[in-house]
């Protein structure tokens, strides 16, 4: 009973530390996608490579597409610090944002918001 009490609860550990850890934006379908397949978004405001204009109540609906403490920048990827202090994702000095109104993998409601966000793409 042990033995299996403790297998389980190493499982869970490792599928929860698996969880904690973002991976680098991907490509589908011609955007830049999360890991888990939910589109990212640039802002048009964010006019100093490396600086994100989305603060205070903005960081609500367009969280930062935050990096993993295992990821690494490489080519036109780089990481800048978000607004909660964390790493976040530029692409060509570009930050990326998520939208909190898309909810299912494939959602891309925020494409046009305002005239000023915009699907992320390479």
């Amino acid at each position: 009973m042990r033995k299996t009490l403790f297998c389980l609860s190493t499982l869970t550990l490792l599928a929860l530390q698996q969880a904690a850890f973002a991976e680098a934006p991907k490509v589908v379908d011609g955007r830049f996608v999360t890991a888990d397949g939910m589109t990212l978004y640039t802002f048009d405001k964010d006019t100093t490579p490396g600086v994100s204009a989305c603060t205070g109540g903005c960081t609500s609906y367009w969280p930062a597409a935050v990096a993993g403490p295992s990821d690494k920048p490489s080519g036109d990827w780089t990481l800048i610090p978000s607004a909660d202090g964390k790493q976040q994702w530029a692409y060509k000095g570009h930050p990326l944002y998520r939208y909190s109104a898309d909810k299912q993998t494939g959602d891309m409601k925020g494409e046009g918001f305002k005239d000023m966000w915009h699907t992320a793409k390479p």
